[in-house]
């Protein structure tokens, strides 16, 4: 895994600082501390931070085709390079490396922009061709590995795998984008191709960007999608066999490692799988990590060791303390733009854990999305067919204020909950999905901002970004739907970000068995049916697993890898709270309404509310105005 970085001047051949593509290169160190490379020539930079995972000897980077006319700078891993070796070999390309990064400048010169169509894996790349006088950029299908970039107004365009390397640059103003604040408060990341600031881009999943000299740079081209056809014959017994078929063949294509390599271990399905699965193509013990927490409440370790103790791995627990919140800060540097994922703590710590004893890690992640995990997929079915039976225009007013008078009972069993309920079915499928998600919703969005930022954003909603996806997801099947969302921006913007930052903090590579494309468009054929069935979610994965696993961590309540917030801020936060959120940072920036934020601190000190997700939602924007905005 490593850090990629460069400039590169769309105008002419404008000399390169090698200075500053230096100290935007080194701002990545922790992506890649074993060594770093740079590549100069009239108008183009290139740098990169390599983690040494594969051919170790000689899989330097920048690397370079046979003539020194090609060169790439990539993070990430090609999977299945060795089988295109041979492939390329046939057409007469010449391999002086073991590494799957030789493989992206021949499969470049033998298909060109194509090339992509060919990698199975997890990349972001940049590829600078100076017969065609081409910068070529990719990011894989699923968005695992991602890619930041801005065009300058000088025609300066310059990357990388973070914003800080952007930032680095010098060049870029920090001028934030509000309809990237919008989409924060929504959905507690910033969604593709967005990013916190106004010149600044993330190249999205399954997307290339070729600029050519002299050319005013294109737009990004799709060059992938996941179609939810839901047509395949299969029966459940036969589609089991081929679940695990195919989850050994993904497994093992992410062991290929020349340094240590283990798995995180939750002991919820997903990562139990993986481990199974590992057990069985591996002729040692596997190493595997855990994170306890001292709150039973959150606690899963007993579980996790179940399947450590099946499989008889190498197991390393640690624990994470009930007040464990001194990461604020670290985690706003270390995501650059605001994220309101409170499990990047124990994400953060477990990746920690990892790295005393591994390089490479392989997860569970991807699975609730191409599974049917999540209770949300459950209960928007259920919604469908009460929409279903009653047109958009009654249930607007009929629910709508239902939703209005009913109370907020977050102190209420779920089942007396019916406030949001009320609320999505008063909204139409995609509509009401978006409300389910939101961490603020509409309402709270509007009383959260001041008068003069909502007219700054101009009408726009976040509702917007699943608008734009569910046009494109060619299904009217409920289940389905909610899953393309999912894949489309929670796993891109919220899981793979967590990730992939948690990891490279600690030099960490992390690989995800259950994203595997081919796997994910197989699951995509087959019927919701076999994925949630009689109220269980997941409902195929366990099945098959079930000769491999214990029912007790099958068949058992999702507990997700959640944090005591709301405990913190009545507690060992409140002062924090208070000082983060009634404070002169969020009332300077002139974005919020200071007597709603007063009124969301003392309604949660009191217990009339629990606005724990909204406190740290403004908690982690305050510490990115803090340590990234205000950064010297």
């Amino acid at each position: 895994m490593c850090g990629i970085t460069g400039a590169f001047d769309t105008r002419g051949r404008k000399e390169i600082s090698r200075e500053t593509v230096e100290r935007m290169n080194r701002s990545q160190f922790h992506r890649g501390p074993d060594e770093g490379g740079t590549h100069f020539e009239p108008g183009v930079g290139l740098g990169h931070r390599r983690l040494s995972i594969i051919d170790l000897s000689t899989g330097q980077q920048p690397l370079f085709n046979e003539d020194g006319s090609v060169v790439v700078v990539f993070n990430g891993e090609i999977y299945n390079f060795r089988e295109l070796v041979p492939e390329l070999e046939a057409l007469g390309h010449r391999f002086h490396t073991r590494s799957d990064t030789e493989v992206i400048v021949h499969a470049w010169e033998a298909w060109g922009g194509e090339c992509v169509k060919r990698f199975r894996g997890m990349f972001a790349f940049a590829l600078w061709d100076r017969n065609r006088e081409t910068l070529f950029l990719a990011r894989d299908r699923l968005g695992v590995k991602p890619l930041f970039y801005a065009l300058l107004p000088d025609g300066m365009f310059i990357f990388g795998s973070e914003l800080k390397a952007l930032l680095a640059h010098g060049g870029m103003r920090r001028d934030i984008d509000p309809c990237a604040v919008e989409e924060y408060f929504a959905l507690g990341y910033v969604a593709e191709p967005r990013s916190i600031f106004r010149q600044a881009k993330k190249l999205p999943p399954a997307h290339t960007l070729t600029l050519r000299r002299g050319q005013p740079p294109g737009e990004p081209r799709e060059y992938w999608d996941v179609r939810f056809t839901l047509d395949n014959p299969i029966s459940h017994q036969d589609a089991c066999d081929e679940l695990r078929a195919r989850l050994e063949e993904s497994v093992r294509l992410r062991m290929i490692s020349e340094v240590p390599l283990g798995a995180f271990l939750s002991g919820g399905v997903d990562s139990s799988a993986v481990v199974a699965m590992m057990a069985g193509v591996s002729g040692e013990p596997v190493n595997t990590c855990s994170i306890a927490f001292a709150d039973p409440a959150f606690n899963e370790s007993g579980f996790a060791k179940m399947v450590a103790d099946r499989y008889r791995t190498h197991h390393y627990v640690d624990q994470v303390e009930s007040d464990d919140f001194d990461l604020i800060d670290t985690l706003a540097r270390l995501y650059d733009e605001p994220y309101a994922d409170s499990s990047a703590i124990p994400t953060y710590r477990v990746c920690q854990l990892a790295r005393r004893h591994v390089t490479v890690a392989l997860s569970g992640d991807g699975g609730d999305e191409s599974f049917g995990g999540y209770r949300r997929y459950r209960m928007h079915a259920l919604e469908e067919r009460m929409r279903s039976r009653l047109p958009l225009g009654l249930r607007r007013r009929l629910f709508g204020a239902l939703g209005h008078v009913y109370p907020k009972a977050d102190w209420a069993p779920r089942m007396f909950r019916a406030k949001s309920t009320f609320e999505a079915l008063a909204r139409d499928s995609v509509e009401g999905y978006f409300h389910s998600v939101s961490i603020l919703r509409e309402p709270m969005r509007r009383q959260l901002f001041s008068d003069g930022f909502r007219k700054r954003l101009g009408g726009y909603n976040a509702l917007e970004v699943f608008r734009r996806h569910a046009a494109r997801a060619g299904t009217a099947d409920s289940i389905a739907l909610t899953q393309y969302l999912d894949l489309k921006t929670y796993l891109v913007g919220d899981i793979n970000t967590k990730v992939d930052r948690a990891s490279m903090a600690h030099s960490l590579e992390v690989r995800e068995p259950l994203m595997d494309h081919p796997l994910v468009e197989w699951l995509a054929t087959l019927p919701s049916s076999h994925k949630i069935r009689g109220g269980e979610g997941k409902y195929l994965l366990k099945k098959a697993m079930e000769p491999a696993l214990p029912r007790e961590v099958l068949y058992r309540p999702k507990m997700g890898f959640a944090v005591p917030l709301a405990r913190w801020f009545r507690g060992p936060l409140k002062a924090r709270v208070r000082e983060a959120i009634l404070g002169r940072r969020l009332n300077d920036s002139g974005m919020f309404n200071p007597r709603y934020l007063r009124t969301i601190v003392e309604d949660h000190e009191s217990g009339v509310r629990d606005y724990s997700s909204p406190i740290w939602t403004l908690l982690m924007f305050e510490a990115f105005l803090g340590n990234v905005m205000h950064e010297k």
